[in-house]
């Protein structure tokens, strides 16, 4: 084939970024204060997870990711605020599993979305493949945090919340109540106005 005439270099084809991406910068839109050790590693794992999980629409993407904002205080801390007094609360809570002295404190609140209680960590940690009854410190590692978080939304069938966009059902399916509505759903407009 002559390439004569085609003297002019061809034009690249710069693909369009994906709309529902979740990269650093949009995190840290979400999300100023954030903590860079916390939201690059989940920026990282994020797209790949969400496909295997289902996650895969506006409505899926955004409460999500608002509900594992306000949980994780903008994604300052992997590690619910408290000592050893305060997660006494959680002992003797057959409800979580504690049935052990200290279960309380062994298995407090850890990851983006807050695991908490023995049989969470025993559950969450079978379906992603690491032993996290043994090892709950691990549920603070933020790659491991957010695959807790997407086994977490797929076992409650949060989806069908996030389709009716229902973020006082979805806070109810992942906190149990309404505690941080007003947040939840302020975390909520501003992520749907950077993943359109």
């Amino acid at each position: 084939m002559s390439m004569r005439g085609t003297d002019a270099p061809a034009a690249a084809v710069t693909p369009s970024p994906n709309p529902l991406a979740v990269t650093t910068e949009r995190l840290q839109r979400l999300v100023p204060a954030g903590r860079p050790e916390i939201v690059a590693p989940i920026a990282e794992s994020f797209d790949r997870l969400a496909l295997r999980y289902d996650i895969t629409t506006r409505l899926r993407l955004c409460h999500f990711l608002a509900q594992a904002a306000h949980e994780s205080d903008g994604f300052r801390t992997l590690a619910e605020y408290g000592g050893p007094t305060y997660f006494r609360r959680y002992d003797g809570r057959r409800d979580l599993g504690n049935t052990m002295p200290g279960d309380g404190a062994r298995y407090h609140g850890r990851g983006i979305f807050q695991l908490t209680g023995r049989f969470n960590y025993r559950r969450f940690g079978a379906l992603i493949g690491i032993d996290l009854e043994a090892d709950p410190d691990r549920a603070m590692e933020p790659a491991i945090s957010l695959s807790i978080a997407f086994a977490y939304w797929r076992e409650r069938e949060i989806n069908v919340a996030a389709d009716s966009d229902d973020v006082a059902r979805v806070t109810k399916l992942i906190n149990g109540g309404r505690n941080g509505l007003a947040d939840r759903t302020r975390l909520l407009a501003v992520a749907k106005e950077i993943w359109v």
